[in-house]
């Protein structure tokens, strides 16, 4: 893979807040866009997915270990399923080096739990802060923000505030149908200086060169603490904070 200059080692990387669709063809363009002019070096936790077995922790690996293959991408799975992995200095040492590190789905309180306070979450926010890109998708992209909600369970946890001020509902154009109060229920909870954004499936909100933008398949909505909804389509910038 051909790479620019790689970025100050000043500059966090960029952040992608995904809906849903990680590691398939629909996604692919937005993680090569989060990989340019860095590291062809992808590296992927299964970990909120890391009470659901061995069966779907495995097809998270492999699905992820051939999306970034076809990308020209070196694949680094890193299979962190517990507080003991993520304590363990060996895993939090392959995480040097990468142009990407990506969380991907499951169960966002059990994947902000598992990483808090861990080498590997240390590893995580050092890559990330030396210009590495830094993506969750679905409970990956909950567990970045302020809250890391499981909305079919119903469990609410403190997310790791990697993007503080958002709180986040994946899946959105389908969610409602799965928990049809969820935005009131979470635009309740807000506390001051939240902003709840909806992201639709196959779709990410990403945050570069200091503003946030939409790319993929669908919408991001802006959810106004009235209710209203302001949507942005693949393509649009969302006026939200950069940090």
């Amino acid at each position: 893979m051909r790479r620019s200059a790689e970025p100050s080692p000043a500059t966090p990387g960029p952040v992608a807040l995904v809906g849903s669709g990680e590691f398939l063809p629909v996604m692919e363009a937005v993680d090569a866009g989060l990989l340019a002019g860095r590291p062809a070096r992808a590296v992927f936790l299964p970990t909120a997915a890391g009470q659901e077995g061995p069966d779907r922790v495995g097809y998270w690996l492999r699905l992820a270990t051939g999306h970034y293959r076809r990308l020209g991408v070196e694949p680094v799975p890193l299979a962190v399923l517990d507080r003991d992995g993520a304590r363990d200095g060996a895993n939090a040492s392959r995480v040097a080096g990468a142009g990407l590190v990506y969380l991907s789905g499951g169960n966002p309180a059990y994947l902000a739990d598992t990483l808090r306070d861990t080498p590997v979450l240390e590893a995580i926010v050092a890559a990330w802060r030396a210009g590495a890109a830094l993506a969750g998708c679905s409970a990956g992209a909950c567990a970045l923000t302020d809250v890391a909600a499981d909305i079919r369970a119903g469990a609410v946890r403190p997310g790791l505030a990697l993007v503080p001020g958002l709180v986040v509902l994946p899946h959105f154009d389908r969610i409602e149908q799965w928990r049809p109060a969820v935005v009131g229920e979470r635009l309740a909870a807000l506390a001051p200086g939240q902003t709840l954004i909806g992201v639709d499936e196959d779709t990410a909100l990403v945050r570069r060169d200091g503003g946030w933008g939409v790319e993929g398949r669908q919408r991001v909505r802006v959810i106004g603490a009235d209710g209203r909804r302001t949507g942005y389509e693949a393509g649009a910038s969302v006026p939200l904070p950069s940090t």
